[in-house]
């Protein structure tokens, strides 16, 4: 046999091997590449998909400060506009100072009056009703001055009227003296109820009026630079109804208690004029 054909026999042997050997190797991997590929599956199903659409971040919205609100109005506001909003400022606090403190007052009359009327006329005789009534009361002031017109009558000045009309015209003062003290502070209610709205309508006015004033300044009429002044300078209306109406209301309201109180005081008067008048003491 010549060189070259021994050659040729060893390459393709050589050939043969190598193919074997790649057919082998082949045959090892095909089921582990099957395996890898079940392994992977699960996982792939397992794996949450994608979102559709990005989530986009939650917008914070940050509260915002009104630029024509009350703080506004005094930040802004010259002397005469600050003035009035004082002005209204004391008002209110005065109505809601005598409106709780006569309701107060009228109460304790009422519960008073009540319970005077009882004790007294259960007394054994006027000098013994009176010293039984608590001092500084409104049926006491009216029975002690009622006492004093029929002791000093005789003897005095007034001794040319008649007993009876003395009498009469002492009780009807002791009476008046305590509607009188009745009606303290009823004349603010109604003084405030009456003149805060117009104090509310000044204060526009000007708050218009130097709105104004400033839009012509500065040449813009646009509907941000309007808007803000006159927003600001209406405020002064609202504040003054809002102090105007619980005036007026409180001042009815007490007007009617009030005469609750009297319609006690005076009968209580009534009945202790005629027993006076019987001579009973």
């Amino acid at each position: 046999m010549s060189t070259n054909q021994m050659m040729q026999g060893r390459s393709w042997a050589a050939r043969s091997l190598a193919a074997l050997l790649a057919a082998f190797v082949l045959a090892l991997s095909l089921p582990l590449l099957a395996f890898a590929q079940a392994a992977s599956e699960p996982a792939a199903a397992s794996a949450p998909a994608p979102a559709a659409a990005a989530v986009k971040p939650a917008v914070s919205e940050e509260a915002t400060e009104n630029p024509y609100g009350l703080q506004a109005l005094w930040g802004q506001g010259d002397y005469v506009a600050k003035g009035t909003l004082v002005i209204l400022v004391i008002m209110s606090m005065s109505s809601w100072y005598v409106i709780f403190t006569k309701v107060f007052e009228q109460r304790a009359m009422m519960k008073s009056g009540v319970r005077d009327s009882e004790t007294f006329w259960k007394a054994s005789s006027v000098n013994a009703g009176v010293g039984a009534l608590k001092s500084g009361t409104a049926m006491h002031f009216i029975a002690e001055q009622g006492i004093k017109a029929s002791d000093h009558h005789e003897g005095t000045m007034v001794e040319a009227i008649d007993k009876s009309t003395w009498i009469t015209m002492s009780m009807d003062r002791a009476v008046g003296n305590v509607q009188s003290r009745l009606q303290d502070g009823m004349a603010l209610l109604a003084t405030v109820g009456s003149t805060a709205p117009f104090v509310g309508l000044f204060g526009t006015v000007w708050g218009i009026y130097n709105a104004l004033v400033k839009i012509g300044i500065s040449g813009q009429a646009s509907i941000d630079k309007v808007a803000g002044p006159v927003g600001e300078a209406l405020i002064m209306t609202a504040i003054g109804l809002a102090v105007a109406v619980p005036a007026v209301m409180g001042y009815n309201w007490l007007l009617r208690r009030n005469k609750r109180v009297m319609d006690l005081t005076r009968a209580f008067a009534g009945d202790l004029h005629n027993v006076l008048l019987a001579g009973k003491r």
